[in-house]
Order: structure tokens, then sequence, then C-alpha cells
């Protein structure tokens, strides 16, 4: 799987997990300097509470496109270490 996002590929990986629909990537196979930390944080009553990050690429931003769960509860173990996608983030197979 690929996610691109403003004509560039953020993450790429043959080893996704889905959950609810997402596809979460292995955080090594994200591009960092593509993340800048947010302060934003929801919380999801089975896998615990999200942290965001805003897309920037080519001056442009898109804010808490991308998200993972630092401390997911045990129910959504297969999710830790890893980053999904969203808010125009496109995501194409391989």
């Amino acid at each position: 799987m690929k996610a691109i996002w403003n004509g560039q590929i953020i993450a790429q990986s043959d080893d996704t997990v889905v959950v609810e629909g997402n596809h979460y990537f292995p955080a090594d196979s994200v591009k960092a300097e593509y993340l800048s930390p947010s302060a934003t944080h929801t919380t999801c009553p089975w896998k615990g509470v999200a942290s965001y990050h805003t897309l920037s690429v080519d001056g442009q931003e898109n804010r808490d496109a991308a998200w993972y769960y630092p401390h997911p509860k045990d129910a959504a173990q297969q999710i830790a270490g890893r980053v999904a996608f969203w808010k125009g983030v496109q995501l194409l197979a391989d």
C-alpha cells in the first residue's frame, strides 16, 4: 500500500493492518520529513487515546491527517507502532 498526498508518497508498505477500514502503516514506513506533531488528541473507547500529525508537503499543510495510538488498549495491540491517514490522503495498492 501507498499513502499519497499532494503528489508525494507519505508512506509505503506491504505490511499494513486494516482496522475499521483504515490501513495502519508501520511507523518506520512513514516518511518523517512530511510529519509534524499536532496537539490534537481524540479518544476511542476500545483503541485508546490517539495522537495526530499534520502533513506538510511542498508548502501545503493537511492538519491532523495522520494519527496513531502511542499506547493502544489491549484490544488494539495490532496497531501499536503504526500510523493511519485520512483527510484526502490517497491509499493505493502497489
